[in-house]
């Protein structure tokens, strides 16, 4: 009995590798293992310059004043007069956003003592989604509402996506070139993709001007009647990773 089962087990096994030939009888096939297929990585990197169309301006209102409470009103009610030019130029309110306070005290140090002379208020904010086209003509008119501190203008594009779209587009392509380049130059043929990766961190292209954080910067801006912008461009960059087949030449 043990026989035969064994025989049945061995005649199952060699069903599941064999075929039939054309005169019936059953010959075994054997499995052809996979081969080695070398491979070559390259890796590429392209940009795409893109002109700015929108601005996020940090400003600073500073206030001084003989007393805190005091320096603290009209603090707040120069915020309120900035904040109210803005609106009135087309700025929505949610894109206006306080992102800093603070008070300090003032102090005279002349003849070696310290003498409490009055407090300074600051409070910083943010505006964003400015558009280009506006951005200095804004900047004049909040200088004259009362914002006597700007931090720093960042550019932005809102055409970033696609920008970064086409420096992958452009990326793919060079990486193609440059490793059928490689593959020449070693006697072999390039094959098909088996692998690629995207190694850019994904994040909106912006660059920051802090040419009128000075208070003297700014104050000679705003007296030749408007503070010139020039955005210049920015660079989009996309660099990714490719891994190819590699044949030899036949």
């Amino acid at each position: 009995m043990k026989k035969m089962i064994v025989a049945a087990a061995a005649a199952a096994m060699l069903t599941l590798s064999a075929c039939n030939n054309s005169d019936g009888t059953i010959a075994v096939v054997p499995s052809a293992a996979e081969p080695d297929v070398s491979t070559i990585t390259v890796n590429s990197s392209e940009k795409v310059n893109v002109v700015p169309d929108i601005a996020e301006v940090v400003y600073s209102v500073q206030t001084e004043g003989t007393d805190a409470a005091g320096c603290q009103q009209q603090n707040t009610q120069d915020v309120n007069k900035v904040v109210e030019l803005l609106t009135s130029l087309g700025v929505e309110e949610g894109s206006i956003q306080t992102t800093g306070y603070y008070m300090n005290p003032r102090y005279d140090w002349s003849n070696d003592t310290r003498k409490l002379i009055g407090y300074e208020a600051t409070t910083t904010l943010t505006v964003s989604d400015l558009l280009i086209d506006r951005l200095g003509d804004i900047l004049t008119q909040s200088v004259n509402a009362g914002i006597n501190n700007i931090q720093s203008i960042s550019y932005l594009s809102s055409k970033y996506d696609e920008s970064y779209q086409e420096a992958l587009r452009l990326s793919i392509e060079a990486a193609r070139t440059k490793a059928e380049a490689m593959a020449a130059a070693a006697g072999c043929q390039l094959g098909d993709i088996t692998d690629l990766r995207e190694q850019s961190s994904y994040s909106q292209a912006r660059y920051t001007d802090n040419s009128l954080m000075e208070k003297t910067n700014l104050s000679a801006a705003a007296d030749t009647g408007s503070v010139t912008i020039m955005p210049g461009e920015l660079e989009v960059e996309a660099l990714i990773t490719v891994e190819y087949q590699l044949f030899p030449n036949s």
